[in-house]
């Protein structure tokens, strides 16, 4: 029979989740991370999801899916439905992090905004630099990031070494930068009011 709780998550949020799941104590749920690089083709995300869900779905009790619709147009929520388990809200994991009332607020004042995590912070070089190509063809930088105006981190934690990285990036990019600390609090928030309905 199945029982226990699967939170079923894009690879950029593992380490959050990892965090959130010691603090609260969260040892009847299981983290399962799908690579992070789907993060660069959102187009692939409904498969992997899929595909695990009706790997897992016999496993457990109640699964839940931490990843946000994340530029796939809707095609996510299809899966999703079929499945019966809900998502994240939001459209993307910026919004999620930020809470939506800060992310919109962002998003208002200017629309041409690129927005780093900690994850995208570290990893910038690998998912951004060499995967668009820049490190090769530089002349892509214009085509990419051309219509934005500035950079903004969202941090999950106050790190000097990632606030120097995240503002190096904007640097490289030629974008102003802003930096806007989070904390866990938004993504906590939207775990908890999860739990508590299924303990209803």
């Amino acid at each position: 029979m199945a029982a226990g709780t699967l939170l079923l998550a894009c690879g950029a949020l593992a380490r959050e989740l990892v965090e959130l799941q010691k603090r609260n104590q969260w040892g009847h749920i299981r983290i399962q991370c799908l690579p992070a690089e789907l993060h660069n083709t959102p187009q692939r995300i409904p498969g992997a999801v899929d595909e695990a869900l009706e790997k897992y779905k016999p496993e457990y009790e109640h699964i839940f899916v931490a990843y946000a619709d994340c530029g796939t147009g809707g095609l996510l929520d299809q899966v999703l439905e079929r499945h019966d388990v809900q998502r994240i809200p939001g459209a993307h994991c910026y919004q999620f992090f930020a809470g939506a009332s800060v992310f919109d607020a962002f998003s208002d004042e200017e629309p041409g905004t690129f927005y780093l995590t900690d994850f995208l912070a570290r990893h910038f070089d690998r998912l951004v630099v060499k995967s668009l190509g820049l490190d090769r063809h530089p002349e892509l930088k214009e085509q990419f990031f051309g219509n934005y105006k500035r950079l903004v981190y969202l941090a999950q934690t106050k790190s000097e070494t990632l606030s120097k990285d995240a503002r190096s990036h904007a640097e490289f990019l030629g974008l102003e930068y802003i930096e806007h600390y989070t904390g866990l609090e938004p993504v906590e928030s939207v775990l908890r009011e999860q739990e508590i309905r299924w303990q209803n």
